[in-house]
Order: C-alpha cells, then sequence, then structure tokens
C-alpha cells in the first residue's frame, strides 16, 4: 500500500486540506461547515478555547483583540507576537492551530466514513517568495501541531505539479499563477520529459 499524506494549502486568508483518493485524485477534504476552504482565523474564547475558521472570523468584528488573521504575513517575524487572555502566542504557534484544525478535522471525517487510521504526513505549500526562515517556521508549526512535515512546497511548484503530473506530451512552456487571499505568484516553468 503507498503512503497516504494531506497536502496543505496554508493560505494567508484562506486555508484547506487535501488527500489522494485511491483513483490517484486530488480530492479536496471540505471542513465542518462542508466548505472547500476554511478561514485563517484563530479565536480565543474568554476560556481560552482555540476556535479556527469561519466562527472564529466572525469574531474579528465583536472581538478583536482576541481574534487573529492573516497571520502567514508575519511568517519570518520574530518580533511579533499576540498576548490574549495573558498567554502570548508567535505566528508559528497561531498556524499551528490552523493545521491541526485542518487535519483533526480530516482524520476524524476519514476515520467516521472511510474506517481508515488518521495521517500525520503533510507536504505543506508556501508563497515562492518565502525565504529559508519563513519555510521553518512553517515547518515547525507542522511540528507543533503533531504533523510529520513531509515537503515545503513553492505554490506555483504544486500548481505546476498538479498540471503536468499525467502529462507526457512533448516539452512546452507553462505560466502558472497563484491569486491568493494574500500573495500573487507566477512561474514559468517549461515542462517536458515527463
Amino acid at each position: 500500500m503507498k503512503k497516504e499524506f494531506y497536502g496543505i494549502d496554508l493560505g494567508t486568508t484562506y486555508s484547506c486540506i487535501s488527500v489522494v483518493d485511491s483513483d490517484d485524485f486530488v480530492r479536496v477534504i471540505p471542513n465542518k461547515k462542508g466548505q472547500m476552504v476554511t478561514p485563517s482565523v484563530v479565536h480565543f474564547d474568554d476560556n481560552n478555547n482555540i476556535i479556527v475558521g469561519q466562527l472564529a472570523k466572525s469574531h474579528l468584528v465583536d472581538k478583536p483583540e482576541s481574534t487573529v488573521a492573516l497571520i502567514k504575513r508575519e511568517m519570518s517575524n520574530k518580533d511579533f507576537t499576540v498576548t490574549i487572555n495573558g498567554k502570548t502566542y508567535d505566528p508559528i504557534d497561531i498556524s499551528s492551530f490552523i493545521l491541526k484544525y485542518l487535519v483533526d478535522f480530516a482524520n476524524e471525517k476519514r476515520k467516521n466514513e472511510e474506517g481508515k487510521d488518521p495521517i500525520y504526513d503533510v507536504v505543506i505549500t508556501v508563497p515562492a517568495y518565502f525565504n529559508d526562515a519563513q519555510r521553518q517556521a512553517t515547518k515547525n508549526a507542522g511540528k507543533i501541531a503533531g504533523l510529520k512535515v513531509e515537503r515545503i512546497i513553492n505554490e506555483p511548484t504544486a500548481a505546476a505539479l498538479a498540471y503536468g503530473i499525467d502529462k507526457q506530451d512533448d516539452a512546452h512552456t507553462v505560466l502558472v499563477y497563484d491569486l491568493g487571499g494574500g500573495t500573487f505568484d507566477v512561474s514559468i516553468l517549461e515542462i517536458g520529459d515527463g
């Protein structure tokens, strides 16, 4: 049996998780609300319970002091922290809560609907401009979330792989762009020899 792992787009504004199914198709796993993407927002309630996603996003208006959004923009900022309910968090901590939320629900769904064991091996995509420190911070967030980060991949590279993975035709040039909520990456790739 081939090794299974989750692919995670840890986005600035929205995140999502996917898995390769038994037919070798990439399948996005809907969140608890049935949506394909989850807002990359974390809220801490009065009891310090961590809430991720749409409900957390709704608190940006009424409880902004205990809600964190757009944390990916701070991944390389060693001085950035937020203090909520007397506890201090850095961008790696906040990102780990988003990753854990995505994987925990995907594993719960996997167990309940498919009767399969959980997966903790992941590949996470990052913007092409991310430097080594930002990539390592993302990897560390995965480790804190209890995940084994198999690889960090540039977002446009992941798109190119998805496009060209089954192409066996002649060499050609492809423009790949990722118009995200917080970043816009463009890559030009030459694809050939599979």
